[in-house]
């Protein structure tokens, strides 16, 4: 009984890591997205983290009466490009991002996770 118990609990730690890495840590897909920076913000109780929003233009939807979406809403782990971000809001930007299954506390609080400024101009 007490081997049974030894292997099944290795078999659900296992499990359970695999899990969690696939979760939260695999990158689910990549991709460029251009638009006007509306704000970049540091904020959060425990772990700080750095916030922005980027306002893409030219977007239409398909179906008549509908709804599109013309926010991106995403998390910075890199300090050096939150800070260059922060300093250059209201600038369009065309920034590579990767996008994760789940979120976590000291990642940020959008799935979308900014790692790379392609290209900064003015308006």
């Amino acid at each position: 009984m007490r081997k049974f118990l030894g292997i099944f609990s290795l078999i659900v730690i296992v499990v359970l890591a695999a899990f969690i890495g696939w979760r939260y840590y695999y990158v689910f897909g990549e991709g460029v997205k251009a638009g006007e920076l509306n704000y970049m913000v540091k904020k959060g109780y425990i772990f700080k983290t750095y916030e922005g929003k980027l306002i893409q233009s030219g977007l239409r939807s398909r179906t008549p009466g509908s709804v599109a979406s013309y926010e991106f809403e995403f998390s910075v782990e890199n300090d050096s490009i939150a800070n260059i971000l922060m300093l250059n809001s209201g600038k369009v930007f065309e920034l590579h991002y990767k996008e994760y299954l789940g979120t976590i506390p000291w990642r940020g609080h959008s799935k979308y996770v900014v790692d790379k400024i392609i290209n900064m101009k003015e308006e």
